[in-house]
């Protein structure tokens, strides 16, 4: 069991059974385990970015490499309409699948073991691929087009080598950086396809 822990502005990290505090923050219920409970610096950077973003209200939403499903969880706390989890290893997928029912959450996330190609959808509104930058660039050409335009990609584990050549290739494929966040030895990127 872990004690509960503030992300930016807007989120309560919480384990299973803890009651629910009475302020603004929206708690994210997640059971701590190998995949982590959001303390990474790249999940952190994306979930305080998440936070900020404009209204996400009924956003379709893709989570690639979406781990213990956080990152689709405050997506889905936060208005949007229905996510899509897709993470190569199935103890992940499990992982997010348990912490999909703590959330309440299970019918508005379908969750997939594999990789991109395995995701039939296209037009999203908001992209999130916490995953390695080498595996980001490889993936420019076919993520950037599944995301429709005037929507947004938030990538995060970027280590701080591949963050310009990342920048770059999304850019060469209309996405505009919108912010760029430099952490300790990762990167996040926020862009928007124009």
């Amino acid at each position: 069991m872990y004690q509960p822990f503030n992300i930016g502005s807007k989120f309560r990290i919480t384990p299973p059974g803890t009651p629910a505090a009475n302020d603004a923050r929206v708690d994210l219920i997640m059971q701590r385990g190998a995949f982590g409970s959001g303390e990474h610096e790249t999940t952190e950077s994306c979930l305080e970015i998440l936070g900020n973003l404009p209204d996400i209200s009924g956003a379709h939403v893709l989570d690639l490499g979406s781990g213990t499903g956080i990152l689709a969880i405050a997506a889905l706390r936060l208005g949007a309409q229905h996510a899509i989890c897709v993470d190569i290893e199935h103890k992940a997928v499990e992982t997010a699948e348990v912490n999909c029912r703590l959330n309440g959450l299970e019918d508005r996330i379908t969750h997939i073991t594999g990789t991109l190609d395995a995701v039939s959808e296209g037009d999203f509104d908001l992209i999130l691929a916490n995953i390695y930058g080498d595996i980001l660039l490889d993936l420019a050409q076919t993520l950037s087009t599944k995301i429709k335009c005037g929507g947004t990609l938030l990538l995060s584990g970027i280590l701080w080598e591949f963050n310009f050549d990342v920048r770059q290739a999304y850019e060469k494929r209309d996405c505009e950086v919108v912010c760029n966040h430099m952490l300790n030895e990762f990167s996040t990127v926020l862009m928007r396809k124009s």
